[in-house]
């Protein structure tokens, strides 16, 4: 399911979702060709509707997306502000369509990505999020398109 559906049914986990993803540093997790799990630090990005990523065109997450789209986003945990840790877990999909690809770069606006990058958008299947209140006490938030 696209990322706007996700922000439709759970504005308020989508907009922390926003905050946490958005042009930020997160990790990425994917299973190598032999089934290893594999981290990745990447900076994505959300518009239109989409959650995106564009990777070099010689990067290792190229091969490991095409073999099995399942991925895994967390975002980077700082201490500034409030501990809140956001997965989001789904399918990618490799993008090529021009008229898709031209929005993405202007979402983007980076000065970094090139012509040859490769790039994906990311199905969202499950959210999770966990914050803590004023006494540390955990408090979980799940969302899933099922």
């Amino acid at each position: 399911m696209s990322w706007k559906v996700f922000e439709e049914q759970s504005p308020e986990l989508a907009a922390l979702g926003l905050e946490k993803l958005n042009r930020t540093i997160c990790y990425l997790s994917l299973l190598d060709n032999e089934g290893v799990p594999r981290i990745h630090p990447i900076t994505p990005f959300i518009g239109g509707g989409r959650l995106f990523m564009f990777t070099e065109p010689t990067s290792p997450k190229i091969g490991d997306l095409r073999r099995d789209g399942r991925y895994a986003i967390h975002s980077a945990v700082t201490r500034d502000g409030p501990l809140i840790e956001f997965l989001v877990t789904g399918e990618a999909e490799r993008i090529t369509d021009p008229t898709l690809r031209a929005q993405a770069v202007q979402i983007a606006s980076s000065p970094v990505v090139s012509d040859d990058y490769a790039l994906f958008e990311f199905h969202v299947g499950r959210v999770l999020v966990v914050t803590y209140d004023e006494e540390k006490k955990k408090i979980v938030h799940r969302w899933h398109s099922d």
